[in-house]
């Protein structure tokens, strides 16, 4: 079996470059590889899958960071597989609407001119992008959304044909029905929409009276969308099919869900672990405790060891966020912060003034004791 390559040197970048850098030279690579311009090179098919997994896994944070830590085993230990990835969803992600593999629009026919189809070929409809905000909760055990949008839907008084029923479009005078028209250029030749149908390779002379011959009208839905349990602040969903209507029978587009994690005021988060502070008293830590702590799934008891310093993490091992990679769970870093009483009754007072007299040796407080050492050894 051949040996995976180094996804950073799949796309020419160090593991210190920025997320435009990484994108950068993804967008480089995906122009120079993209199958449809290279039909004479069997290679660049593989290079161009190459790079949309190298792509796909640097440009995702937890991916990246997974990637980083435990290399390609660590990704197929969180349900990532290298071999499922489509390159042509990657690509559109980046260039928007292009027919894929099969058909290279949006940016390749601005640039490079059609892929011979013809201005009537199928073509799919634009993607959508939405954000969804979920709390933290919603994260953690997982949940559905209902997004409402706004979307063209076909018209079906013509059927998306954009004529009025009973007539037809007619093929373009213009372009011959090729829907794009070349001219010359210095040596090169050029290739862009005809200007007479707008790249349609037809004409509608009696439009539509319904969609005034778009083809299509606008109509609000409700699309139901599944958010994973795990699930990170920033991922995005695609919900395969729920995007603009394609053009000439082309298949919809899709639609991205981005979705952002709404800060708890209690937790926050770390990866798949969860940390929380915890006010205690005094007391607490100098004699030693059990208390209560609030996980997502409800409060657990901790012991506090006696002696426990400000700023220590207790764990507790399987409490935080499941993994939307796998089974796994991460943990509750449970931060202990020492609060200071703001008022002090008069018997307080007494007694901590009794205690600050039996700390004079330092006996009780050795990191105070080593401090104190060092402040004179500056000095002498």
């Amino acid at each position: 079996m051949a040996a995976i390559r180094d996804y950073y040197e799949t796309l020419g970048v160090t593991r210190e470059s920025t997320d435009a850098e990484i994108k950068k030279a993804y967008r480089k690579l995906a122009l120079k590889f993209h199958p449809d311009k290279n039909k004479d090179d069997p290679s660049a098919a593989e290079k161009f899958k190459e790079a949309a997994e190298a792509y796909e896994v640097l440009s995702d944070k937890e991916k990246r960071r997974v990637y980083d830590q435990f290399g390609h085993d660590g990704l197929k230990g969180r349900g990532f597989n290298a071999g499922g990835v489509d390159p042509r969803d990657i690509f559109e992600s980046i260039f928007g609407r292009g027919g894929g593999m099969g058909g290279m629009g949006g940016i390749f026919e601005e640039f490079f001119g059609g892929g011979g189809g013809g201005g009537t070929r199928p073509r799919q409809g634009s993607h959508l992008r939405v954000s969804v905000s979920i709390p933290l909760a919603d994260s953690f055990s997982g949940t559905e959304r209902t997004i409402g949008l706004k979307r063209n839907e076909t018209c079906e008084t013509c059927n998306g044909n954009g004529a009025r029923p009973g007539t037809s479009r007619k093929t373009c005078s213009g372009c011959g029905g090729r829907g794009r028209v070349q001219r010359q250029q210095g040596f090169f030749m050029m290739e862009s929409a005809c200007p007479q149908c707008s790249g349609a390779g037809s004409i509608i002379e009696e439009p539509c009276i319904e969609c005034h011959g778009q083809g299509a009208l606008p109509q609000s839905v409700d699309i139901s969308v599944r958010i994973p349990q795990g699930i990170q602040d920033g991922s995005q969903l695609r919900v395969a099919g729920e995007g603009e209507p394609g053009d000439n029978g082309g298949p919809r587009g899709d639609l991205f869900c981005v979705i952002h994690v709404e800060e708890h005021s209690l937790f926050t988060r770390d990866g798949d672990d969860l940390i929380c502070r915890l006010p205690v008293h005094y007391s607490q830590v100098a004699l030693g405790a059990e208390v209560d702590v609030p996980t997502l799934e409800g409060t657990v008891s901790i012991k506090i060891p006696a002696g426990t310093q400000s700023g220590k993490i207790l764990r507790l091992r399987g409490k935080g966020m499941p993994s939307v990679y796998g089974r796994s769970k991460g943990d509750m870093l449970v931060r202990i912060a020492v609060e200071t009483p703001r008022k002090l009754t008069s018997r307080q007072k007494e007694l901590l003034t009794e205690l600050a007299e039996t700390e004079g040796n330092g006996s009780s407080t050795p990191e105070h004791k080593s401090f104190l050492d060092k402040v004179r050894d500056l000095f002498d």
